[in-house]
């Protein structure tokens, strides 16, 4: 059965969409059939993130009636596979998302990660409508804490499992709310922690998600323990050692 998983944030720039792909990375190559939809119409970076901001079709056209769904699913050189939006202003205008739940639905696949619109405006809501399950991306930080639980409550009251916290953006200067705060406010457990680093920021220079460009990096394991936990695997630096022997191979790499 497929699980929609909707990855959502109560504010933008917090690294909702970098979790996205890396998430959808970190579970496609651990064995999970996994495909990244850009839900965030009005201002998409999925494709620009991951060096395709402009593709033959994309979900704007699915939601225009001018495409299946399945039409607009791409597969990056690593194996991700995403469903991206337009970044035309035309497109923008032309598209009606209210048929974006039975699109999303239609999908047979193990995992659709869905990047929803930041917020909780119509666009968000329409995007969390789709899914079953909420991962909340929030910074240590008091406001964005504090949007992040208006969040948590808007989902559950739309019947929406809320699986946990993904805190990004973390620094080491003890300025951060902590972890146990964090999910005293909120209410629900953080499933992973994701620091500041330089090497998001190059991942991001080269088009690509940070678990393939830095494998080893802090970020890199984590979100590979953050998508172990959701597919009830344990992770081990066994399973990383063999999880990218086997992905340099499928590369044609020996």
């Amino acid at each position: 059965m497929t699980r929609f998983i909707g990855v959502i944030s109560g504010k933008g720039g917090v690294g909702k969409t970098t979790t996205s792909i890396n998430l959808g990375t970190a579970l496609t190559y651990f064995g999970k059939d996994t495909i990244v939809i850009d839900a965030n119409l009005t201002t998409p970076n999925i494709g620009v993130h991951l060096g395709v901001p402009v593709l033959p079709i994309n979900i704007n056209h699915v939601l225009q009636g001018k495409n299946t769904i399945t039409e607009a699913i791409y597969e990056h050189p690593t194996g991700t596979k995403i469903i991206p939006a337009s970044i035309s202003l035309y497109d923008l205008k032309k598209t009606n998302p209210d048929s974006l739940k039975k699109h999303i639905r239609s999908l047979r696949t193990d995992i659709v990660l869905v990047d929803c619109a930041a917020g909780l405006g119509r666009e968000a809501l329409l995007a969390v409508d789709a899914v079953d399950e909420i991962l909340i991306v929030t910074n240590p930080e008091l406001p964005a804490i504090t949007d992040a639980l208006k969040t948590i409550r808007l989902a559950e009251e739309m019947g929406k499992n809320v699986l946990g916290v993904i805190l990004t953006r973390t620094k080491e200067n003890n300025l951060d709310v902590s972890i146990n705060n964090v999910q005293s406010i909120l209410e629900k457990p953080v499933l992973g922690v994701i620091p500041e680093s330089k090497s998001i920021r190059e991942a991001l220079t080269l088009r690509d998600s940070v678990v393939f460009t830095h494998p080893n990096s802090t970020p890199a394991i984590n979100y590979k323990k953050l998508a172990s936990g959701l597919i009830g695997r344990e992770y081990t630096e066994e399973t990383n050692s063999g999880f990218f022997k086997g992905f340099l191979s499928y590369l044609g790499f020996k």
